[in-house]
């Protein structure tokens, strides 16, 4: 199966199970550049669940939308579990969403370190009963478009682990 069938049925699913459990989706989402919306939005149905999204590239961005701490940002950088966290957050709080999933991370082919290499993502994700969730991955270099849809796969993923929580 490929990666975009892989993800095509993910979007299905986060549809249909938000759905069952009638609860909206927000996504706060930096090196994916709205593909993690874009991808529910291919679902029929996903009006149901889709509350909204944030793209939130610039760390400015991350600061005036979602209200990421300047001094986190400084601290930590933008590819930090602490700013994906708080990406999470304030997505949920400026939503009416139930469940929030951020990605924050360097899809390269430039922008890594030795502590921070390309393929570098962290996913914050909140849930409405108080639930929060962390996943650092490291995908390796495997290429822009590649290390950007693994992301869109793992944060799908988070927000069906979110959704089934009830």
């Amino acid at each position: 199966m490929s990666n975009e069938t892989i993800i095509y049925e993910l979007a299905r699913e986060v549809v249909a199970l938000c759905v069952e459990k009638n609860v909206m989706i927000a996504t706060a989402e930096s090196c994916t550049g709205g593909l993690v919306a874009g991808c529910i939005t291919e679902i029929p149905g996903a009006s149901k669940v889709l509350e909204r999204g944030f793209i939130t590239y610039s760390d400015q961005a991350k600061t005036e939308m979602l209200g990421v701490m300047s001094i986190t940002l400084r601290q930590y950088g933008a590819v930090s579990k602490d700013v994906a966290l708080e990406m999470a957050h304030g997505a949920m709080s400026r939503s009416e969403a139930g469940i929030s999933v951020s990605v924050t991370g360097i899809a390269g082919p430039d922008g890594g370190s030795t502590g921070k290499p390309v393929g570098l993502v962290h996913f914050g994700g909140r849930h409405y009963k108080g639930a929060m969730i962390h996943r650092e991955m490291n995908y390796g270099d495997i290429g822009r478009h590649d290390i950007r849809m693994a992301a869109v796969e793992t944060a799908l993923e988070m927000i069906i682990e979110l959704a089934k929580l009830g």
